[in-house]
């Protein structure tokens, strides 16, 4: 099981520079986590300061030891970082880490970090870090890390990949409910970067979900096809992504010095590839549990299992805001809970099956999770009680998990409202036996609609893309140089050599021309001004609409002469529909994305769209529309008719299709609207704009 990263997480021999036994220090710290995470090979203390430290013989220098190590740490200040550095590469030390923050005050250009850059490129040395905390190869006992963390029991079965030093040592020093296997604290990543680590813990066996603290993909192809590998091995992907404003982006150049991408591209990314994201660290790691503890779902909702009234009625509430589905039972099971349940219980789910106490009480819970559990539609299973006083775990909890798991075999899982300050360590061996005790209802709802979410992505079809005619692409390829911005009439013949059902259109400048276009057309038709840099056209009164014979054609003509201009674009007029939206935009990262939506002035005001990498079928942007918020507007409402949804699927299909092909060469489009109406679905206006270089 070799990899390209062996020298660096799984080196042979390991070299510590500023190793030290200075209480607390990190060259103390990193020589320690190596020996308390067992590792197997050979250790180089580097110290002119030692002749040995713990035993072990203490080197003055790199090029004093006597063998080349696979991997040195950096155990130092960055006022020594940069010699040290090039005494390594010197010596041909294939990897390193580094942790240190690479600045130095009254440096000069190129600064510190620049100049360290240039070294690693030209050496190739690999490099985890600058600016992180290391890593714990914890299943092939190699404690990368100059800081204290807890004891860590090879092998786990969580990975961590992190940007944030204390996003990874946040989860991995403080929830003893995850059992790692793999985790690092990436930092500036000099030189291998998430997506190369990503793809590391995809190949150990033991990987059964991987956790991403994610400022930015420095390398987003290769960060798309690591994702693209956890898809096809079903090794779910939890994602905590920063950067979602404006502000929170611009602190990842300062943090990071990396640009943190357009955050609707990661939702598009996300979603492309069956990731769980996450929104706080809370959610992070219960979703992280549930992965890990539990093999993917089977189909239903959840059922839970209380003994408040109080709380059943809060989970209604939260579990329709993070969009669980609450099971709603059986004719056979109600008819089971009754005879189980005290007669003014009422047995429904969320079930409250507490009322009159007593000796078996205890007995009448554990039987109604059990027979919840066993209905067809019951894909997962809480126990949603509090915990004790001291924040200890009732062992009888554990009791009801395990008879409902041994009656149905479907995972099962114990949820307090929140833990409070203590701790008990049933918690925590519940947990790695596969009956995860979490604390707080929102996260738990949270990673159950990232387990439904991951089960349903697993049942998708495979995708059956159109193809595009290699003629359109290659005839608007050789139009879109150079930042050039067609006009809207182009704009629709492009679409339509592409199989888009688009207005036919045709530019006029004279009243004459006019006539002669109109003649090609079926009235009503609009008209509309093509004069150059006209934005807005409607508030300029530019459109003029429902034009019913020749006469009203030229008067509206002359109107539109005499305000802005002779240049217009004169088109047969679209039925009525539902306005919809199509665009694409150049992700600086990930090239073109694709949004679609409700589109006129819905599209500004409401901004109700999703966004997709191309390209994709039908079938996709059809799941895509069904979770926008005003879907329900196209099925009808009020005595009106269904829209042709599946027109419009198929036309965001075709789209997608022509924004992969035209990849280089397109910076932007916006088709606005696009008319939905009962049988069909047409493209009224656009524009498009090619990619300045492309």
């Amino acid at each position: 099981m070799k990899h390209a990263l062996d020298p660096l997480l799984r080196p042979r021999s390991v070299a510590i520079v500023g190793a030290s036994l200075r209480k607390d220090s990190m060259g103390e710290w990193s020589l320690t986590n190596l020996k308390r995470g067992g590792y197997k090979g050979t250790l180089y203390p580097v110290n002119p300061g030692y002749d040995d430290i713990d035993g072990i013989p203490c080197y003055a220098s790199l090029t004093a030891l006597p063998e080349v190590p696979d991997m040195v740490i950096f155990a130092i200040g960055d006022h020594r970082l940069e010699q040290a550095l090039d005494e390594a590469i010197a010596c041909k030390i294939p990897a390193a880490v580094m942790m240190s923050s690479l600045y130095l005050d009254g440096d000069n250009e190129p600064f510190l970090r620049a100049r360290v850059q240039q070294k690693i490129n030209e050496s190739g040395m690999l490099v985890c870090g600058a600016n992180g905390m290391g890593f714990y190869n914890v299943r092939d006992h190699v404690w990368a890390c100059g800081f204290d963390s807890r004891n860590h029991v090879a092998p786990g079965n969580v990975s961590l990949i992190s940007h944030s030093g204390s996003g990874m040592s946040g989860i991995i020093d403080c929830e003893e409910r995850l059992r790692i296997n793999f985790a690092v604290s990436a930092g500036n990543e000099l030189s291998v970067a998430m997506d190369q680590y990503l793809d590391f813990v995809l190949e150990l066996p033991e990987t059964k979900v991987v956790g991403l603290f994610v400022e930015t993909a420095r390398n987003p192809a290769g960060f798309r096809s690591a994702l693209e590998k956890a898809a096809a091995r079903q090794i779910p992907v939890v994602a905590l992504k920063v950067g979602r404003t404006t502000k929170s982006a611009a602190l990842a150049v300062s943090h990071s010095g990396a640009m943190a991408g357009d955050d609707a591209t990661y939702e598009a990314l996300f979603d492309r590839y069956g990731v769980h994201r996450v929104s706080d660290m809370d959610e992070l790691a219960t979703a992280l549990i549930l992965f890990a503890e539990f093999s993917p779902l089977g189909p239903g909702g959840l059922v839970t299992l209380h003994d408040s009234g109080g709380e059943r009625q809060l989970i209604v509430d939260l579990a329709d805001e993070a969009g669980v589905p609450l099971t709603t039972l059986g004719t056979d099971t109600t008819k089971k809970l009754q005879q189980v349940l005290d007669p003014e219980l009422p047995a429904i789910n969320p079930l409250d099956a507490w009322s009159r106490g007593g000796e078996t009480a205890g007995q009448q819970m554990s039987e109604c999770l059990a027979i919840m559990m066993q209905d067809k539609d019951a894909a997962i299973g809480a126990v949603m009680h509090d915990r004790a006083p001291d924040g200890l775990v009732y062992k009888s909890y554990v009791g009801y998990m395990e008879r409902a798991h041994d009656a149905t075999g479907k995972p099962v899982t114990l949820v307090a409202a929140r833990q409070g300050s203590g701790s008990d360590p049933l918690a925590v061996t519940e947990t790695h036996r596969g009956y995860p005790v979490l604390d707080g209802v929102t996260p738990f709802l949270r990673g159950v609609r990232g387990l439904m979410n991951y089960r349903d992505f697993l049942d998708r079809p495979g995708m059956t893309v159109p193809v595009a005619t290699a003629k359109a692409a290659g005839k608007w390829s050789k139009t879109l140089v150079n930042g050039v911005a067609l006009d809207e009439a182009t704009s629709l013949a492009m679409l339509g050599d592409f199989g888009i059902n688009a207005s036919v259109s045709a530019l006029v400048d004279s009243e004459a021309a006019l006539l002669k276009a109109s003649r090609k057309l079926t009235y009503p038709l609009v008209l509309k001004t093509a004069m150059p840099e006209m934005q807005h056209k409607t508030e300029q009164r530019g459109v003029l609409l429902n034009i019913l014979d020749e006469h009203q054609l030229v008067t509206s003509y002359a109107d539109l002469v005499g305000r802005l201009g002779p240049r217009a674009l004169v088109t047969a007029m679209a039925p009525k529909g539902i306005e919809m939206i199509l665009g694409a935009k150049r992700d600086p990262q990930f090239g073109p994305v694709v949004m679609l939506g409700f589109g006129g002035v819905l599209a500004e005001v409401v901004k109700d769209v999703a966004f997709a990498l191309p390209p994709f079928d039908a079938a996709y942007a059809r799941r895509l529309v069904d979770k926008l918020r005003l879907r329900p507007l196209l099925s009808g409402v009020r005595g009106a008719r269904p829209a042709a949804i599946a027109a419009f699927c198929e036309m965001a299909a075709d789209f997608s299709v022509l924004v992969a092909a035209l990849d280089e060469r397109l910076q932007e489009v916006d088709i606005n609207p696009v008319i939905v109406s009962e049988e069909s679905c047409i493209a009224v206006d656009a524009l498009i704009v090619g990619r300045k270089g492309g």
